[in-house]
């Protein structure tokens, strides 16, 4: 049974649950024994339930494919990176200078050498009102080029120096539509009137609501042709290595404490001894309950309405449609189980 033409992909990607309960490991030959330690825990569902929640069960399908997204370039003011690296340098500066004088004005009072308590608590003030502005420099700086602020000092140097002399562009390659990336491409090349240009990719680049159009990459282009300069948009073409895993529709996935999970089916267990039912509402005695145990997976790569995906096997029984369900009755039982265990407390 193919998932990528049962399910339609629909916007069920889900931001931070506000707790989170133990996932089931990803391997698939011990996912129901490490699940069954606290079933009470997973999402449970009778037959009829299943059917009424439209839970689609379907097995992910293996693919191999290299990775190739077409972007739209945006070629970066070097000026806002160069003022804000150096404010972020500037502040580290000052507020070591601070802490060295906190130090030197307290070693003259402890030793009575003419250095008063005012003038102490006035140099720690300083140290303070420095340390705050210096923290918030290099935030601003991590925010706005968390790939180049995360690079060596020598090399975030080398990079800064290239571009403030002319010698290297930085480009934005946006991927119009698209808010999450799988695994961040290892190469772009630029169409610059028809001619390939090679970029290199330096990470993930931070949304900004005044050029970006969705995710994207920051890319260093040296010794670009002549005439390209800040704000021109070109056609990118991101690459990377081939890569395998398995497909699954974007409606399986649910992002919630931190990654992207989708929930697998376990085996079907009865609900207790087999007897006639008094009439009471929900599962009774002797109807088989489906446990559903979420799994973490990585995103590797969209392609279409499927996400390629690792963490699960294509012989396991995934939940392509009705996910959103799970997750929130997953929610319940989580909250219902707080509860008790504040009763008992």
């Amino acid at each position: 049974m193919r998932v990528d033409v049962l399910v339609r992909a629909l916007p069920v990607l889900c931001l931070l649950a506000s707790y989170s309960l133990p996932l089931a490991a990803a391997d698939a030959d011990d996912d129901d024994a490490r699940a069954g330690k606290d079933l009470s825990s997973l999402p449970t569902l009778s037959a009829q339930q299943q059917k009424a929640a439209g839970i689609v069960i379907a097995h992910p399908v293996k693919a191999d494919m290299a990775q190739r997204d077409a972007a739209i370039g945006l070629v970066l003011d070097p000026v806002e990176l160069i003022v804000e690296a150096g404010e972020a340098e500037a502040g580290a500066a000052a507020a070591r200078s601070a802490a060295a004088e906190v130090e030197r004005v307290r070693g003259l009072y402890a030793a009575g050498a003419g250095a008063s308590l005012k003038a102490l608590q006035a140099a720690q003030a300083d140290q303070a009102r420095t340390r705050a502005q210096a923290d918030a420099a290099a935030a601003k700086f991590q925010s706005h080029w968390t790939a180049i602020a995360a690079l060596p000092a020598p090399a975030r140097q080398k990079l800064i120096d290239g571009i403030s002399e002319g010698k290297a562009l930085l480009v934005r390659a946006d991927l119009p539509g698209r808010h999450l990336i799988g695994s961040v491409p290892e190469r772009a090349l630029l169409d610059v009137d028809g001619v390939n240009v090679p970029g290199a990719i330096l990470g993930v680049a931070p949304h900004r609501s005044d050029e970006g159009q969705g995710v994207g990459v920051l890319v260093e282009v040296r010794n670009a042709p002549a005439g390209l300069g800040a704000g021109a948009r070109i056609p990118v073409e991101l690459l990377g290595a081939k890569i395998s895993g398995v497909l699954v529709p974007r409606d399986a996935v649910i992002y919630d404490d931190g990654s992207a999970i989708v929930y697998k089916q376990l085996n079907s267990q009865p609900n207790g001894p087999s007897r006639p039912s008094s009439g009471a509402h929900g599962l009774m005695p002797g109807d088989m309950q489906t446990h559903y145990s979420p799994v973490r997976v990585r995103l590797l790569q969209a392609q279409g309405d499927n996400w390629l995906v690792n963490g699960i096997d294509d012989d396991d029984n995934i939940v392509v449609h009705g996910a959103g369900v799970l997750w929130s009755l997953q929610g319940l039982v989580g909250h219902a189980a707080g509860d008790m265990d504040d009763d008992d407390d």
